[in-house]
Order: structure tokens, then sequence, then C-alpha cells
């Protein structure tokens, strides 16, 4: 469902307020938020280039969001993908919560982040306003059995108890770049789904940070497009044949789709792959400023690594891969991010099986640092869309779609999104900023 953030704030606060006074109260008023089922935005248009590497909605976008009840103005609160954590949680009762003051952290079997709710209640999915990665430090004021109050960027939310701990985490977990040495890093041909790539000549280039704060954590930046003769060339979409579930440039039932599209133009002139590169490199300086290596996909106008290359290079040497683009649509509609269809024939197709729902929560992570950074933020955050980069992650992996042709390309706009994006990664990963 889409819920304005007014609507929102007024529902947490007064939750808030009658579960915090005494040692131990009870939310004896308490009523879950009221919300309709969420849809999933879809642009009319579907005029989105495969592989990561195209344009998104349609020209739908203000319009869309206006009837699913909720603006395209920055405004709206973004649902998330949800954890697949709390299964089996459910609450009969309003909860009694024994106050505290204390730093927790997530603490999952898998690793996998969990819900942050406005309410506790495991009904539906309504209440989830964002996720919580494993290892990220919150601050508990209430517990109770099966539930525990926290805040979270100055608001009152709901983590179930059960993946909350006070043991500090390990933080020495070596990054999936520990055996990868810095500088260039081209496509081994033994890598799994390397096979499948049919432009590969070029490099990478891994960066290790030298802040004081290093992370061990290592972020793929995929400036999207900037690979020249990339439209003319077709690639498989899916590794085991099977056909796309999804419209968008390449249609629903094709086997195969441009390796890597030329991308856009803004309505200023600009060429998309210019500043998909322009916003990578100043994403770049901050994710190393911040302790976080970096892999960068490329750095000039060319790279010859088509959307599989670029996908298998970061599946074997980072942690976690982003790549950016806006969308093709007019309308200054805001950022979203490409989430995995619900189609269960694709869900159940290896390796996005095994990944699908960290490539989400990575998504909505991003969406939510985005909107903390005062970013513009279209419809509920994400569309559903079958790309080749998801169908060959094998990390958590999305396609962020930044904004669209209208919008505001200016290096205070980009510095703004960079901020949004750091804020979302530290998020997902429980690393802090």
């Amino acid at each position: 469902m889409r819920r304005t953030m007014t609507k929102m704030g007024l529902a947490v606060l007064c939750a808030g307020a009658l579960c915090t006074s005494g040692a131990l109260s009870a939310c004896g008023t308490y009523k879950p938020v009221e919300a309709a089922s969420d849809q999933t935005a879809v642009g009319d248009g579907q005029n989105r280039a495969d592989g990561g590497d195209g344009q998104a909605a349609a020209d739908s976008g203000d319009s869309q969001a206006a009837a699913d009840g909720g603006q395209a103005d920055g405004n709206t609160q973004p649902t998330p993908e949800s954890s697949r954590n709390e299964a089996e949680l459910t609450t009969a009762k309003p909860p009694e919560f024994d106050e505290v003051d204390e730093t927790v952290y997530v603490k999952t079997a898998d690793g996998t982040p969990v819900n942050v709710r406005s309410s506790c209640n495991k009904q539906n999915n309504s209440n989830v306003v964002t996720t919580a990665g494993a290892g990220e430090e919150l601050k508990r004021t209430g517990i109770s059995e099966e539930w525990s109050r926290i805040v979270m960027d100055g608001q009152v939310y709901y983590v179930a108890t059960a993946f909350l701990t006070t043991e500090v985490p390990e933080t020495t977990a070596a990054s999936n770049s520990a055996n990868v040495e810095a500088g260039e890093v081209k496509l081994d041909a033994s890598w799994k789904y390397a096979d499948f790539s049919k432009i590969n000549s070029g490099a990478a280039k891994l960066y290790r940070s030298e802040a004081e704060n290093r992370k061990n954590k290592t972020i793929c930046v995929n400036a999207g497009h900037g690979t020249s003769g990339g439209s003319s060339v077709k690639t498989q979409c899916h590794p085991d044949g099977t056909p796309k579930v999804t419209g968008g440039t390449t249609s629903a039932g094709a086997t195969s789709a441009v390796a890597v599209s030329g991308g856009m133009t803004f309505s200023d002139g600009t060429p998309e792959a210019k500043v998909t590169l322009a916003m990578a490199l100043k994403l770049k300086d901050k994710l190393l400023a911040n302790g976080y290596d970096v892999l960068m996909i490329r750095e000039s106008d060319d790279v010859q690594l088509d959307n599989i290359a670029r996908t298998v290079i970061a599946n074997n040497t980072s942690d976690c891969h982003i790549a950016l683009h806006w969308d093709s649509t007019t309308n200054n509609k805001g950022a979203f991010y490409m989430s995995v269809p619900s189609n269960q024939s694709y869900r159940n197709m290896e390796p996005v099986k095994s990944h699908w729902e960290q490539h989400n929560a990575l998504g909505a992570s991003l969406v939510a640092g985005l909107k903390s950074a005062g970013v513009k933020i279209f419809s509920n955050g994400a569309m559903e869309m079958d790309l080749t980069q998801t169908s060959y992650s094998t990390i958590p992996s999305v396609d962020l779609e930044l904004g669209d042709k209208a919008s505001d390309d200016s290096d205070a706009a980009l510095e703004k999104l960079a901020d949004g994006l750091v804020l979302g990664i530290g998020r997902y990963l429980g690393t802090g900023q």
C-alpha cells in the first residue's frame, strides 16, 4: 500500500506515546495501522531496456502514484519487500514492554535483514517501513517476549525480539574481494556464468579504502551504459534459457536481449551514460571516505564489458552490486529500484531463487537511505522487472533508477543522491554510514 509519512508518523507517535509510561507498560489501546494490500508500481509503456541498462517505466508516473493514493512528490513512504524472517511470529494481544535503554544488533541465522514495522502486528506486511541488515546497530527502548520497541531516525518502530541481540557482532569477516588484488579486474573465464558473456575485453578497477574505519566490505558501483557497440550484440536473458517474464525494450517471452543499451538523453541534452558515470565517481569517493572498498565497473566513457560480464565480475569481487540509471520518462517522477518480479517460475530459477530476497532488501534499504537524504521517491519505491543483471547475480544486486529525463543532474543533485546511497548501503550491511 501507499501511505504518506504524515499519516504514518501520527500512527507511530501514538503507538510510541502509549508504550512509554511506567516500568512495565501495555499498549492497552494499541491498534495496528490499517492498510490496504500493496501494489507494485508499473508504468504503462514498459520502455525499460533489459539487463539493468535501459529505461524503466512509462510516462504514467504521477498519475499512477495518484491512483495508488500517493503522490510522486517525495512524501510517499516506500513499502519495501519484506524479509522472510518472523515467518512464524504472531501477536494475539497488545504487547507489554519492559522499559530499557540499550544498544542491540540484528542477528539472523542466514544473514538476511529483518523487518522494521510501524506497529506490533504481522498479519500482513502493510506496516513494514524498512528493513534492518544483519549486524546493524539499533537503539532499544522497550522489550517484550515477541517484540522490541526501537528508535530509528528519530521515530519509534518495532522489530521481532528473536532477531535482536545485545552481543556486539563480529566485524572481521572477510570481504568477497579478500583474495582479489586492488587494481584492474578482468573477467575470469572460470567464474560461474562467465561463458554467457559476449563483450568482455575490458576491465573493472578495485579500490581499497584507506579510511581509519575500514569496513572490509566491497561495493560494486556500476555506471549504467557506456559500452560502445553493446546495443548491436545480444546475450541470453536467463542462464537456464527460459524466456523473460516481464516486458521492456526486450519483450516478455524473449530469450535474448541487448548486451548493453545506449541509454536515454536528459532534457538538458546530456547523455545518460555521462550522468551515470559522474554519479558513480561521486559515490566512489564517498564510499572510500566512509571505509568501504569499491569496485568501479567503468571510469571512462567506454568499457567493453556487457551486462553479464559486469555482473559476474561483481559476483566474484564484491559484497553487493549497485547499477546506476535514470528512467526515460519525462515527469521527474523520483527514484525507485527494480524489484524481483513476483513470478514463481522466475523466483524458482537459480541463482534468483537463492538471492532474490537479498536483492529486494538491498533495493528497499537504498530507497530508504535516499528518502532520508531528502531525495524524491517514485510511488512505493519499487517496480518489478526481469533484468539480466538480477538473473545472473549471486550477491545482493539491484538496478536503481535515480530519476528520469526531467530530473536535476547538477553536481549538487548528484551529491545528495550519493549521500542517500551511502546511508542506504550502511543500513543494509549494518555498517552505519
